[in-house]
C-alpha cells in the first residue's frame, strides 16, 4: 500500500490520495467527508460499511464487453471527493449521515454473498470507490480469492501512485469523463479535467484492467459538436479506437433541476460523431434504443450483441470472443457462453 499523507511544515496532514490534497488538522474531515484527521493519521471511517447492496446486469454498470449478460453484486458507501452540480447518486455521496445510511459489510462477507448469489463480480458504485481506496482494494483481494472479479465505477479522480494500486486491483473499470475542458470540470464538478484523462491513459495502456467510458451528456454544457469532435478524436488517439464510450442521457437532479433532459438526438449525435472519429464501439445509455446500445463487429459490420436495455438478444460470438461470421476478435472479456441475467434487480442483505 502506498502512503495516502504527508507531513506538512505547519503540522497539518496532506491527504495525498486525490488531486484535491486536502490538509487537515485533528478531527478535520476532507472534502469527500469520509477520510479524516484522528492524531497522526488519515484513516477511512467508512471502512467495513456499506449503504447498501444489489445484484444488478453488467451492463448497468454500463460494462457493455466484459462477461456480457452475467449478475453483478454492487455497493457503495457514503461521500465523494467531486461536487458535481448534476449528481444523480446524490443520496448517498452526498450523504453526511455516515452510521445512520451504513451496515457492517467486512470484504469477506462481500466476497461470499457474491458466491452466494452467483454473482461473476463485484462493483464498488454508487459513490466513487477511490475515496474508500483501502476498503476497495481489501475487497478487491477477498474476492480475488474466491475467484469473484472486481469492477470501478469511478470518476478517475486520483493521484498516480495510489491510481497505481489500485487499477492493478481491478478486472474492469467504467471511468465517467464528465466533459472535455477544463472549464467544465472546473465549474460543474469543483475538479480538475487534467487527472482524470491521466488516468483513463495510465488504465488502459498499462493494466490488464478491461476500461470504458461514460460521458453524461448535459444540454447546453458539454454536449457541443466541437467538444464531442475533440473528445472522441482524444479516446481513439491517445487510447485506441476498441476503448467503448457511451454517452448517456442527463435527467434533471440535484443542483441542475432546472436544466431539461437530454434528447434522444443528442445521444445519436454524438453516437454518430464517435463513430466518424473512428470508435469502433459507441452506445447510448439511459434512454431505449437497441441499434445504438448494440454490439457490432469492426471487421464486418454485423451485430454480434444486441441488447434491449440490459437484456441481450442477439449474439454472434464464440466462446473467446471471435465473431462467428469473419472471426474478428471482439475487444473486451468474454469466457464462454453469454449470460442469463436479463434485466433483473436483486436487493441483498448481507448476514
Amino acid at each position: 500500500m502506498v502512503a495516502l499523507q504527508e507531513v506538512m511544515e505547519d503540522g497539518r496532514l496532506k491527504c495525498v490520495l486525490c488531486p484535491r490534497e486536502c490538509a487537515l488538522r485533528d478531527g478535520q474531515r476532507g472534502m469527500c467527508f469520509v477520510r479524516q484527521r484522528v492524531g497522526d493519521e488519515i484513516v477511512l471511517d467508512t471502512y467495513g460499511r456499506s449503504t447498501g447492496f444489489c445484484i444488478d446486469p453488467i451492463e448497468k454498470k454500463p460494462l457493455n464487453h466484459f462477461l456480457p449478460g452475467t449478475p453483478v453484486l454492487s455497493f457503495g458507501t457514503a461521500g465523494c471527493n467531486l461536487a458535481c452540480k448534476f449528481c444523480q447518486n446524490h443520496e448517498t455521496s452526498k450523504s453526511r449521515e455516515v452510521d445512520a445510511a451504513s451496515a457492517t459489510a467486512t470484504p469477506e462477507m462481500i466476497a461470499r454473498a457474491a458466491v452466494n448469489g452467483g454473482c461473476a463480480s463485484v462493483a464498488f458504485t454508487y459513490n466513487d470507490p477511490v475515496i474508500f481506496y483501502e476498503y476497495a482494494l481489501d475487497t478487491a483481494a477477498a474476492c480475488r480469492s474466491v475467484g469473484v472479479k472486481t469492477v470501478a465505477v469511478t470518476a478517475g479522480y486520483i493521484h498516480d501512485a495510489p491510481r497505481r494500486v489500485f487499477f492493478d486491483a481491478m478486472d474492469a473499470a467504467n471511468i465517467d469523463l464528465k466533459g472535455f475542458s477544463e472549464a467544465f470540470y472546473r465549474s460543474l464538478t469543483g475538479a480538475s479535467l487534467a487527472p482524470v484523462l491521466e488516468t483513463i491513459q495510465y488504465a488502459v495502456r498499462e493494466t490488464a484492467c478491461w476500461v470504458e467510458l461514460t460521458v453524461l451528456l448535459i444540454p447546453g454544457q458539454n454536449d457541443s459538436d466541437a467538444e464531442l469532435e475533440a473528445l472522441t478524436h482524444w479516446v481513439v488517439e491517445a487510447c485506441g479506437p476498441d476503448v467503448p464510450v457511451h454517452f448517456s442521457a442527463f435527467h434533471p437532479d440535484f443542483r441542475m433541476m432546472d436544466t431539461p433532459a437530454t434528447p434522444v438526438e443528442t445521444l445519436l449525435r454524438a453516437h454518430e460523431i464517435g463513430l466518424r472519429a473512428g470508435l469502433h464501439h459507441v452506445y447510448v445509455g439511459n434512454v431505449h434504443h437497441k441499434a445504438a446500445q448494440s454490439t457490432y463487429c469492426p471487421g464486418c459490420g454485423i451485430m454480434v450483441i444486441g441488447r434491449d436495455w440490459y437484456a441481450l438478444s442477439d449474439w454472434g460470438l464464440d466462446d473467446f470472443g471471435e465473431c462467428t461470421t469473419c472471426g474478428t476478435r471482439l475487444a473486451g472479456v468474454f469466457d464462454g457462453p453469454p449470460g442469463t441475467w436479463g434485466r433483473q434487480r436483486r436487493p441483498v442483505r448481507l448476514v
